[in-house]
C-alpha cells in the first residue's frame, strides 16, 4: 500500500517517523529486536546502504522485527523489501546486545549472498554500494555498523 505514496513524500514521512520514534524510545525504553545482513558478493565485497532517514553514514542493511519473529525470516523479509533480492547461504553470524536511541536492542547479524544484484527501493534506502573490505575502515559508517564490523573482525 505504501508504494502508492509518491517516493519523495514517503521519504519525508520516514524522516518524521524516525524523529518521533527516537524520542519515544528515549522516554519509554522498550526492548527492541532487529536484524542486519552482512551481504557479500563472489569477490568478498560487503554491501552497505545509506538510509533516506536516520544517522548519516553507511550501514548494514536490515530492520526491526517483533519479539517473537524468527530472525532469519525477518532478515529475508528486510532484504526483499529494501533491496529486492532473495538470500543464499543465510547464516547467523552473531547476536548483539546493544542500545539504540537509549533503548535495549537485541540485534541478530547474519551473513548471506544475494541471489541477484540488490536494487535500492528509492524510499527507505537512498543508496547501496559494494565495498572492498580494505575500504571499510575509511568509510563513513554509522556507529552501530562500525561496532558490528569491528566485532566480527572486518575493521
Amino acid at each position: 500500500m505504501l508504494h502508492l505514496i509518491p517516493a519523495p513524500l514517503h521519504r519525508l514521512g520516514l524522516q518524521w517517523a524516525h524523529r518521533v520514534r527516537r524520542q519515544f524510545r528515549k522516554i519509554v525504553r522498550p526492548d527492541l529486536f532487529g536484524v542486519a545482513v552482512l551481504l557479500r558478493d563472489e569477490a568478498g565485497r560487503v554491501l552497505l546502504v545509506r538510509h533516506s532517514y536516520g544517522p548519516d553514514g553507511w550501514a548494514l542493511p536490515g530492520g526491526g522485527i517483533g519479539r517473537h519473529d524468527d530472525p532469519a525470516e525477518g532478515a529475508r523479509r528486510e532484504m526483499r523489501e529494501e533491496l529486492g533480492c532473495e538470500l543464499q547461504e543465510l547464516a547467523l553470524l552473531r547476536t548483539f546486545s546493544e542500545a539504540i536511541s537509549g533503548a535495549a536492542h537485541t540485534g541478530h547479524l547474519f551473513t548471506a549472498r544475494p541471489a541477484r544484484e540488490p536494487v535500492v527501493d528509492g524510499r527507505e534506502l537512498a543508496e547501496a554500494r559494494w565495498f572492498v573490505v580494505e575500504e571499510l575502515a575509511a568509510a563513513r559508517l554509522t556507529r552501530v555498523t562500525r561496532e558490528r564490523l569491528a566485532a566480527v573482525g572486518l575493521l
